[in-house]
């Protein structure tokens, strides 16, 4: 990210296993499709505590991958899971800033960028800054949600109105909870071509435990949880509201409780 963006959940242990636990539930949903050559460079861009790193090592083991993070303590991070999960694995690690980034033009072969738009003041202008690494020709892989897409059931304008909390929050501190719905526009004005953008849809019930625990409940449900000191502190609820709806919002990962979301997945060249 840019050192004037702030990524609002945080760096906490907390934040690192809800990371984990959102990567690890949806690789087959947001990785399939992605594999890399042998001997291709890929800059992984944000790769934050490595939670993707693992699932793009594992989709394209004989491809040069090379992966940045404005975060020296995150990157630790990453290189541990990493070292843990992918044993033999190389990685070439690198601690930058989004914008500056100590990388010649034309270097890489494909970017796969994951949640970093969301936490950028100026999305577009970070895919243009990133299209300049790419060769003629090269690849990029965009992955974003939208907490617009959303579907709860029980319905609950209270469950509803912490969700809403945690999109001010983000918003702001310079991101976009909602930058899912606007990758095509965003790319194609960054300067790339053949933009094609393909929703990824989790849904949970009772019927499928592992999406309920992983995601309703492992990582959503504890994303917006995490931002309850900072909603108060900002004024927009109040103790028994917040709790109210985080009662609601828990109702969902229940039996008889349903949760739908929508990730979204674009692809681009870099032409002319």
């Amino acid at each position: 990210m840019d050192h004037t963006d702030t990524y609002v959940h945080g760096y906490s242990e907390q934040e690192t296993r809800r990371l984990g636990d959102q990567a690890d539930t949806l690789a087959a949903l947001l990785h399939r499709g992605t594999f890399h050559p042998a001997g291709s460079r890929v800059l992984e861009v944000g790769c934050g505590v490595g939670a993707q790193t693992v699932h793009l090592l594992a989709n394209s083991p004989g491809a040069h991958l090379v992966a940045v993070d404005v975060s020296e303590d995150s990157l630790a991070r990453a290189r541990a899971r990493v070292a843990a999960q992918v044993p033999g694995a190389r990685v070439e690690w690198h601690h930058a800033d989004l914008f500056e980034l100590p990388f010649a033009d034309a270097s890489f072969d494909h970017l796969f960028v994951c949640f970093v738009l969301e936490h950028l003041r100026d999305p577009g202008r970070a895919l243009r800054a990133l299209r300049r690494l790419l060769r003629p020709g090269g690849t990029v892989t965009v992955v974003e949600g939208d907490h617009g897409s959303a579907l709860l059931h029980p319905d609950s304008a209270h469950a509803r109105a912490v969700i809403g909390h945690q999109i001010r929050l983000q918003s702001a501190a310079g991101g976009d909870a909602l930058v899912g719905r606007r990758l095509e526009p965003l790319l194609t004005g960054a300067g790339y071509r053949e933009v094609t953008v393909e929703p990824r849809t989790v849904y949970a019930d009772r019927t499928r435990p592992e999406l309920v625990e992983g995601f309703t409940r492992g990582t959503f449900i504890a994303m917006i949880d995490a931002v309850r000191e900072d909603a108060l502190a900002a004024g927009l609820t109040t103790p028994a509201a917040w709790d109210r709806g985080m009662a609601c919002l828990r109702r969902t990962a229940e039996d008889g409780g349903t949760f739908h979301y929508t990730f979204f997945k674009a692809h681009a060249v870099n032409r002319p």
